[in-house]
């Protein structure tokens, strides 16, 4: 569930189809700082993403597709609007660069002064709303949820009140992030969340799998699970932390240097988060019209679809973030090859994470969640909406890279002005779509949720065009080699049929063909799904990188393994 961060390309001067465009390619100082953060950060992003996955199948384990599922997901997303907020993207976009510049003027006490006003705020500003909305959750859910039972509205209300004290401290280990990340400790705040996942897995295991409680109780004990998560996720950080600040005390004083500033860059960064917070609960609201398990399906697709977002768009968005803005406004000229090397990073790495769940999709929701009660038929439906995802995903992991770079320059209200435009499309394509995708069904689901994905792809892309346009007027021609492009679209649909392939051999879930998997495991076919799942996987993966590498845009894989 956590609301998800953003890290960091070389500085370059090759001609526009030269030059390697993933990590590690060259040794240039600079690029070798950019590029081990972003594999740091990728690599506490990893780990806490797996744990997520992890989580996410124990919860497909125990509650399924079930109404008592749909009520988590709204509930979890509700109180989540705080967090995401006042989290890791707003602050990175108004108090790195603030307090970054401090740093780089070697100016650390009156850095540690700003870190303490800015925390003292925060707080003051994440616990009063959580107490605006736990006063308020038992008026407002039955409104706003009129669709719902008796009985869903007041689990809601347990849910949230619980929830919403969750998502403030999360927002308080947000500010950790920001602190930790300027000062280049990129690793532990984003492997942190790796706790917050394990209160979530080891309360389901006890107390759903030992103890045997039914899910309406299961469900209220994982509330409390993820309030007991996000303590633990701030107190990973604080010894690392601690050491590095100096001059720190709270405060919540306007008047420290710096606070202003952030301020500033923070209402419309936090007015466009806010509006596309409202329309992911707009999407949840629209779910819960829709027949039973579309909220749930939602975010089950979800948790595969932020997985490469969150590896190489937020990894590379987050780590570049503060070097980009030690650089300043007027280098301008140094910006362009950095953000042209990033997208074409992300494009060799998101091009074929998107075409792997548009052709392996339904082997791999069967192989983390088709057990326990999640149904066959769900695989279907979670596939489906899985795939709408897809199709937008290059260009949402490019949008987060493009709107660090306006933050870096001091632009807060272009990202916020394309991020309203992007949520009034999203919502209006979503909503056109999701009624008559629900007359469609397999088993006892139907695709309403399918329209409302569709509705964030459309909007996903044009979010992504218009900040290309506006970041070439503020730059200059900015964008991927056009000959890249090309040659990793052609690994990527090679890589593609080949998956196609190993699944007609292998065996598919959807549509649902027994291959050489299910007869080599017909005696343990608890296990077909997941080897089902790393087969393809790995097929399609060594397609890719093997072509690309023929094709001269592979990944120096060699390289890599020796220093890392």
């Amino acid at each position: 569930m956590r609301g998800p961060g953003e890290p960091s390309p070389r500085v370059e001067t090759t001609t526009p189809d030269a030059g390697p465009s993933v990590p590690g390619e060259t040794p240039e100082p600079p690029a070798a700082t950019g590029t081990r953060a972003a594999w740091m950060v990728g690599g506490g992003i990893f780990l806490s993403r797996i744990a997520g996955l992890v989580r996410e199948s124990v919860f497909g384990f125990f509650f399924g597709l079930s109404p008592v599922a749909d009520v988590f997901r709204v509930a979890l997303r509700t109180p989540n609007v705080i967090q995401n907020l006042l989290g890791e993207g707003t602050l990175s976009a108004s108090m790195i660069p603030v307090y970054a510049g401090f740093l780089e003027r070697g100016r650390e006490e009156d850095g540690g002064r700003f870190a303490g006003a800015a925390l003292g705020i925060l707080a003051t500003v994440a616990y009063g709303g959580a107490l605006v909305g736990i006063l308020l959750a038992g008026v407002l859910v039955p409104v706003v949820f009129f669709g719902w039972e008796p009985w869903q509205q007041d689990l809601m209300v347990r849910l949230i009140r619980i929830l919403f004290v969750m998502t403030a401290t999360l927002s308080v280990s947000a500010w950790a992030l920001g602190i930790l990340n300027s000062h280049g400790r990129f690793f532990v705040s984003y492997v942190a969340p790796v706790a917050w996942n394990l209160a979530f897995i080891v309360t389901m295991v006890v107390f759903g799998g030992l103890r045997g409680w039914e899910p309406e109780r299961l469900v209220v004990a994982l509330a409390w699970a993820g309030l007991a998560g996000g303590v633990l996720q701030l107190l990973v950080q604080l010894p690392f932390l601690v050491p590095v600040l100096k001059g720190f005390r709270i405060s919540l004083s306007r008047r420290v240097e710096g606070v202003r500033e952030a301020i500033h860059n923070f209402w419309p960064v936090v007015t466009a988060r806010g509006v596309v917070n409202m329309s992911s609960l707009l999407d949840l609201w629209l779910a819960t019209f829709l027949a039973d398990g579309a909220a749930a399906a939602l975010g089950y697709s979800q948790t595969f679809y932020l997985l490469p977002i969150s590896l190489f768009g937020m990894a590379i968005a987050a780590s570049e973030l503060p070097a980009l803005s030690r650089q300043g406004v007027g280098q301008t000229a140094a910006l362009v090859p950095r953000v042209r090397v990033s997208l074409e990073r992300l494009a060799f790495l998101l091009v074929p994470s998107a075409l792997a769940f548009l052709v392996l999709g339904d082997v791999f929701v069967a192989g983390f969640y088709e057990r326990g009660l999640f149904p066959r038929d769900g695989t279907t439906l979670v596939y489906a909406v899985l795939a709408a995802y897809a199709l937008g995903l290059v260009a949402s992991a490019s949008s987060r890279l493009l709107s660090s770079t306006f933050y870096a320059l001091r632009d807060t209200r272009t990202p916020a002005r394309v991020a309203y435009l992007r949520i009034a499309v999203s919502v209006a394509v979503g909503a056109a779509l999701m009624l008559p995708a629900d007359r469609l069904s397999v088993g006892s689901f139907s695709f309403g949720a399918t329209g409302l994905a569709l509705g964030a792809t459309v909007g996903a892309w044009l979010e992504y065009a218009l900040l290309r346009r506006s970041l070439t007027r503020a730059i200059g021609a900015h964008g991927p080699a056009p000959g890249r492009l090309a040659r990793i679209g052609v690994a990527g649909v090679v890589a593609a049929l080949v998956g196609a392939g190993a699944k007609l051999v292998l065996g598919s879930a959807v549509p649902a063909h027994d291959g050489w998997v299910h007869g080599l495991l017909a005696s343990s076919p608890g296990l077909v799904h997941p080897v089902l799942a790393v087969g393809t996987a790995l097929t399609f993966g060594v397609a890719y990188l093997a072509v690309a590498g023929a094709l001269g845009v592979g990944m120096p894989v060699g390289r890599i393994l020796r220093r890392g």
